[in-house]
């Protein structure tokens, strides 16, 4: 079987979900392999091999680090080079879309951004498909030349565990001059409740403009410790600065697929929809009956939220005290 090269990103050596979301999807057309650049490989390799990785290119360099971007896209060249996978796919992040862009004109190749499936055509070949203007236009798409080259959202597709030998294969390899003209000049911390992270949560609680005021989307919060869930945000409260702009879902913001969304107070335009409609069962609250999110949703209550949200609270306190 030919091989899917997947670039691994992690923090730490911690392998992030993506890099899982990736490995499913590679597993359908080959041998899932990963380059991993920077030190940890060691450390990401038991997560790597829970989710299929055969091989595991590791530059453990620690300039992969130092430097922004152009590194990977050299790292990855090299392994296109050497290995000729069947296609790379990396995650459809800032940087890994950059990166895929670099790596397309290193090898000639054909790139396709923000993929939310990948399937394969009747010719054998990777035919991604891409959602446009909010879901209302679905797009397939494929390259004619050279490596494919695409870069998948987050929570696009869901990861799904299957055990891989995930080797370590080292990899040696000089930086380029060019590579090294742009260096990354410090490192902050962001610092991190105990909510779960947005984009990797199985359940997010988000609130939208029914909520009233920033003061009024401290329910959102109180629901969401209740159910152990991420707090998100619609555009209209990020706009509003009620709550800060790294929670928005939605088209230009962040895309979640957890196992439960609920979005209160939210009417449910496009642009929200489109970062939040994959997820596995959808709740929504809202007073207005002809709200467009009841249009995704599995489940409907049309009323207050101020109303709605506090005998849900009641009840959720209820049923642990069972």
């Amino acid at each position: 079987m030919a091989e899917i090269l997947v670039l691994a990103e992690h923090a730490g050596g911690e392998v992030k979900k993506v890099t899982c979301e990736l490995l499913t999807l590679a597993r359908r057309f080959g041998e899932p392999v990963v380059a991993w650049a920077g030190p940890g490989a060691e450390e990401g390799r038991e997560r790597l091999a829970e989710f299929g990785a055969v091989r595991v290119y590791a530059a453990g360099a620690p300039e992969f680090e130092e430097f922004v971007a152009a590194p990977k896209a050299e790292l990855l060249a090299k392994l296109v080079q050497d290995t000729a996978p069947a296609a790379v796919l990396l995650a459809g992040t800032a940087e890994g879309k950059e990166v895929a862009g670099r790596l397309a004109v290193k090898t000639g190749s054909g790139v396709l951004t923000d993929a939310v499936d990948v399937t394969a055509g009747d010719d054998g070949s990777l035919v991604a498909e891409q959602s446009n203007f909010g879901g209302s236009v679905v797009v397939h798409s494929r390259v004619r030349r050279g490596t494919p080259v695409i870069a998948v959202r987050p929570n696009a597709v869901a990861a799904e565990p299957a055990p891989g030998p995930a080797e370590l294969a080292p990899v040696e390899m000089a930086l380029s001059d060019a590579a090294r003209a742009v260096r990354v000049t410090e490192h902050v911390k962001a610092e991190r409740g105990e909510r779960p992270d947005l984009t990797e949560a199985q359940v997010v609680v988000s609130g939208g403009r029914g909520v009233g005021s920033a003061e009024g989307f401290a329910i959102i919060e109180k629901l969401a410790d209740a159910l152990g869930a991420a707090v998100g945000a619609s555009r209209a409260v990020t706009d509003a600065g009620w709550y800060p702009h790294q929670f928005q879902v939605g088209q230009t913001g962040k895309t979640v697929s957890p196992q439960l969304y609920m979005a209160v107070g939210i009417s449910g335009a496009i642009q929200h929809r489109a970062g939040m409609q994959t997820s596995k069962t959808i709740v929504a609250v809202n007073k207005d009956p002809e709200a467009p999110i009841f249009e995704v949703a599995d489940f409907g209550v049309v009323g207050d939220l101020f109303t709605v949200v506090p005998q849900l609270l009641e009840e959720i306190s209820r049923r642990r005290q069972i």
